[in-house]
Parts: C-alpha cells; structure tokens; sequence
C-alpha cells in the first residue's frame, strides 16, 4: 500500500478544556503530544479540530434503590455535561472528500462509533470503487482471545475488510520515543503517561545531578545497560522490585563519583 504523498494521516481531536480535564497536567501533556506528532512525522500528520462543550444540563437520576425505574419516573438534578463537537461531521465529511478526489484508492477509517455508520455506506454506494477499511480500537484481554468491545455490525457491513483489534506489541512498537527533538525545543512524554509515575519522577531525581537534564535521563534509560544484564533501566521502572535496583545503582553511582571526587 502507498500512503499519500501529501498526508497519510488525519487525526481527529478536540483540544482539551481546562476546567474539565481529568489530570492537572492534561491540557499542557495533550500540547506536547500534538507537538511530538507533528514533529516525528514531520508533516504526514494533519490535524482536523473539533471543540469541547461544557454547560450545565439537567438528566434524569437513576434511582439507586430501583435501577429499572424508567427516566421520565426518576428525579431529575443538574449536571456538568462535557461533549465533542464536530469531530463525527469532520470524519464525515472528510472522507467522502478524500474519495471524491480521485487522489486515493483505499480509506481506513479506525473507530467503532455507530454515528459513522450512514457516511461508511454513502461511501459505499457512491464509491463503489474506494476500498473500505475499518479498524477498531480495542485491545485482546489475555490468551482466551477475549476483546474489550465487539466491532459494530452497523460499521462492519459496510466495510471491505475489518480488524477487529489492534495487538498489545503493536501498541508498544508504535510509541512515540520519549523525547522527540524539534527545531526550537524537545518535546518530553509526560511523566503521568507512564505506568508509574512516581518511579519516573524519581530516577529524573536521583539522576539529574549526574547526566545535567530530564532529556538526557531519559535518553540513558533506553538504552540497554550492561549493569542490568542488557536491560532497559526505563523498563525496570514497570515494577517495584526493578524500580529499587535502578535507584540503589544510581544512589551508589552518586555516592561513589561524590567520594572520588573529594
């Protein structure tokens, strides 16, 4: 298959509100992923932009003591309701304009929203030429071949082929690098990104003092090291036990260049 020249990708997105995130560092993490993105990719990303709307709405309750009880019976209270705007319209649109082009032969459109059902078939129907792919994000839970959500029907009738889920070591192999280096300045994975945080915030205090910056850190912590029989010392960060033996090593390296030193 032969991406297009022009840009392979396009990524849907809506920039996160404030007020509402989940993470104090959301808004500025989410900027530094887009700007990793564009970085590495330099230029086979595009951005297409929707918005977030937050506003004050009343819902229905459901009724703790009887769960069944139909909406219209329940007590109604007022609510933060947060919605991405946009985004389903801009998928749409964009690609029943990609296909009108002339400029491709293949569509793969990842989602399992239903709400992209009616502009699939349009394709279809007015683009019967245009291969259809569907990906649907979501991950295999164990060996038993267990998913975390089936692909929607309404989706895949309309597609030509479909994956079904995408595979844990894809996932792995298709991260960004911790730091991506730009003309004006790196771009560093958010510390809250990792599995756990905490061991990252320490290894980037313990080892600071030796290697200068948080880039540098990091950039020796991908690389296999002999002291660890050929592991990653950012891959012991993912368990305790390993977390403890890299930081004993660096407090010793620490100590040991102090001592050398004076």
């Amino acid at each position: 298959m032969v991406l297009h020249p022009d840009c392979a990708v396009k990524y849907f997105t809506a920039k996160i509100i404030e007020s509402a995130a989940r993470g104090k560092d959301s808004v500025s993490s989410q900027a530094h992923y887009h700007n990793a993105l564009t970085q590495h990719c330099r230029g086979r990303v595009r951005f297409i932009l929707g918005k977030y709307s937050i506003y004050k709405a009343n819902q229905y309750a459901v009724d703790i003591e009887d769960p069944a009880r139909w909406p219209r019976d329940c007590e109604r209270v007022q609510v933060w309701k947060l919605e991405e705007k946009q985004s389903d319209v801009n998928i749409a649109l964009q690609l029943y304009d990609d296909a009108l082009s002339g400029d491709i032969d293949q569509v793969v459109l990842v989602t399992n929203d239903t709400d992209l059902s009616p502009a699939l078939e349009m394709l279809k129907a007015r683009c019967p030429n245009i291969v259809r792919g569907l990906v649907v994000p979501t991950r295999k839970l164990g060996a038993d071949g267990v998913v975390e959500r089936e692909a929607n029907a309404s989706l895949t009738k309309h597609a030509n082929w479909v994956r079904r889920h995408i595979l844990a070591d894809e996932l792995r192999a298709s991260q960004l690098p911790d730091v991506v280096t730009g003309a004006r300045r790196a771009s560093i994975k958010p510390h809250s990104w990792y599995a756990k945080p905490h061991h990252i915030t320490m290894m980037l205090e313990l080892a600071r003092p030796v290697l200068g910056t948080d880039a540098e850190v990091l950039k020796w912590s991908r690389k296999q090291n002999e002291h660890f029989d050929g592991r990653r010392p950012i891959d012991l960060l993912e368990t305790d036990a390993g977390a403890a033996e890299l930081f004993d090593y660096i407090e010793a390296y620490v100590r040991d260049g102090f001592r050398r030193n004076n």
